[in-house]
């Protein structure tokens, strides 16, 4: 039998957050492995509903949310629409802690991957926002260890 501890960051919940898409990654109960969940589409419906909904069903401990910062650190229009958002979810979810993590090339470094798993170009745009959704997970994951 395993004893979680409440305080535990696991299982975490990473967000990549874009105008249209939204990726969902999950890692496991233990912080090993970081795995995609689910792509939620935001330009027609509030995503917010359907976060809570995952990260209630998974038992989430951890909202990690990925931050589109500029190559000098600095915070740009896509970083305020990013903390606007993350602002909204935590309202829905205030039981959460919450953290950022910087987001920059994690698309780049997705596609990549995926590429290398034989995944062509036209084939990644259902997977791509999940799969940068892991690389922000990963890099907390590295952060924490």
């Amino acid at each position: 039998m395993t004893i979680q501890h409440t305080n535990a960051p696991h299982p975490a919940l990473g967000i990549d957050c874009g105008d249209s898409r939204i990726g969902i990654a999950a890692t496991d109960d233990f912080g090993i492995l970081a795995h995609p969940v689910e792509t939620i589409l935001s330009d027609h419906r509030d995503p917010i509903p359907r976060i809570r909904e995952i990260a209630v069903m998974r038992k989430v401990q951890t909202l990690v949310v990925g931050l589109p910062l500029r190559l000098d650190g600095s915070e740009g229009d896509s970083a305020k629409k990013v903390r606007a958002f993350a602002v909204r979810l935590a309202a829905a979810l205030p039981e959460i802690p919450m953290l950022f993590v910087d987001e920059s090339y994690t698309t780049m470094d997705a596609s990549e991957k995926l590429r290398e798993a034989g995944r062509k170009s036209h084939q990644q745009k259902g997977i791509i926002d999940q799969a940068a959704a892991v690389e922000i997970l990963n890099r907390w994951m590295g952060e924490i260890e």
